[in-house]
């Protein structure tokens, strides 16, 4: 059975926050099946906002969600990406879909400014965490519990993982891939995409 990628769609969202992790692990299901690791996709990769109505990200290009709240199917990695996220953490429906759907998650994962939400959510409380480092002091003032990691491109933490900004959240989606999938195909994976993998 598949594993079921879901992610976070809002507006103002950064576009490679969404479509690095996406390609990610749409690649590695091509490469599973190229390679003979795997006969059928590994990963079932959706999206998943609101309401399923075109979403605006932060660059001006539009998007439409695959699925909203409350038809989205299982989430087992739940990811979140960054952006304008101010918005977002003041809508209770957000940050409770939020919270839910971590709880149910095996791995929950932020990009960027994703953190904020996840903070908002309380998935992250006091523990190790990073975003873009344009958001650090933001992060540890809203947040002063939490451990603000700096110059690294993902913090693991068991079943949360943060990245630092935009193509980190690639980085961090192939640390993904190896922890759900095994570290040949992250590589193969990294090669297929031309990504020069940074593992930290």
């Amino acid at each position: 059975m598949s594993i079921h990628v879901g992610i976070f769609l809002f507006p103002d969202i950064e576009a490679l926050d969404f479509a690095g992790p996406y390609e990610v692990f749409t690649t590695a299901n091509r490469v599973a099946r190229k390679t003979g690791l795997a006969s059928d996709d590994l990963f079932s990769v959706f999206s998943v906002a609101a309401t399923v109505q075109l979403v605006k990200m932060r660059a001006g290009m539009t998007v439409m969600p695959d699925f909203a709240f409350e038809h989205a199917p299982d989430i087992n990695v739940l990811i979140v990406p960054g952006g304008v996220v101010n918005a977002e953490m003041l809508k209770p429906e957000v940050i409770e879909w939020i919270q839910r759907s971590s709880v149910q998650a095996r791995l929950t994962a932020s990009v960027c400014t994703g953190a904020f939400l996840l903070a908002k959510a309380n998935v992250l409380v006091d523990h190790k965490v990073t975003t873009h480092w344009e958001d650090i002091a933001d992060l540890r003032q809203q947040f002063p519990r939490l451990h603000v990691i700096e110059n690294t491109r993902w913090v693991d933490e068991g079943n949360i993982v943060t990245s630092a900004g935009i193509s980190a959240g690639i980085d961090m989606s192939l640390h993904l891939v190896e922890t759900l999938a095994g570290r040949a195909l992250a590589v193969a994976t990294a090669r297929q995409m031309e990504v020069d993998w940074q593992e930290n």
